[in-house]
């Protein structure tokens, strides 16, 4: 599948600054791959704001998918290795920036694994026509087929037009009590006026979000 964007229409959308992505250098060598719930707490630990904001929301962190033969793990209880070029990334309402500052110089504690915080730097949203989210949350005994339906009429409320909406394999998040059931999903042919509308605002309940839930980045192999 392939289709392109034309660049002229890339230079000359206006990209609002209103919602970014503030991406922090860390050191960290290892995270468990089931990482959701203790960093959501973590972070929230250092800022007590974060978890009732209603646009803040958590990137998960990612190790490297393959390389060298080596794939990334899927158990729970496995670790990632993490490169020193990996980030921890907040979604955050422009005006939040400064006060998410604070973490510069932290010190988090994720079940035993220890995140340095560094400097931070800020990034704008993507300007795209395909979105992707890693995780979205799948209702109780909800199938592939409702869980689509149930996201598509959430997006379509929200006023979004798109084109196609594809759902990836389960996984799941540990919470305390249970777990989430969530999927992959992806969304093309979208405007930009609302890709952009689909990052700032996601899918699904604000407390998934700060799991990294129902978040969107761009799909850059689309």
């Amino acid at each position: 599948m392939h289709w392109q964007v034309d660049e002229d229409d890339v230079d000359q959308y206006v990209l609002p600054d209103d919602v970014v992505d503030l991406q922090f250098a860390i050191d960290c060598k290892t995270l468990p791959v089931d990482h959701a719930y203790p960093l959501s707490m973590a972070i929230q630990r250092a800022l007590p704001w974060f978890a009732e904001d209603e646009v803040a929301a958590l990137h998960l962190i990612h190790g490297a998918d393959s390389g060298n033969g080596w794939e990334r793990p899927e158990g729970a209880d496995d670790l990632i290795y993490l490169s020193r070029r990996t980030k921890l990334t907040l979604r955050l309402p422009a005006q939040r920036v400064d006060e998410a500052l604070l973490l510069c110089g932290q010190t988090l504690d994720v079940e035993g694994s220890l995140i340095a915080v560094g400097g931070a730097t800020r990034r704008q949203l993507s300007v795209t026509t395909s979105l992707y989210s890693r995780h979205t949350v799948v209702a109780p005994g909800e199938d592939e087929d409702a869980f689509l339906r149930r996201t598509i009429g959430e997006m379509r409320a929200m006023g979004l037009r798109f084109g196609k909406a594809l759902c990836g394999k389960e996984h799941r998040l540990g919470i305390p009590g249970g777990a989430l059931i969530t999927r992959s999903l992806l969304i093309a042919d979208l405007k930009f006026d609302d890709a952009v509308t689909l990052q700032q605002r996601g899918v699904g309940a604000k407390a998934y979000k700060k799991l990294g839930c129902g978040l969107f980045i761009a799909h850059k192999t689309v």
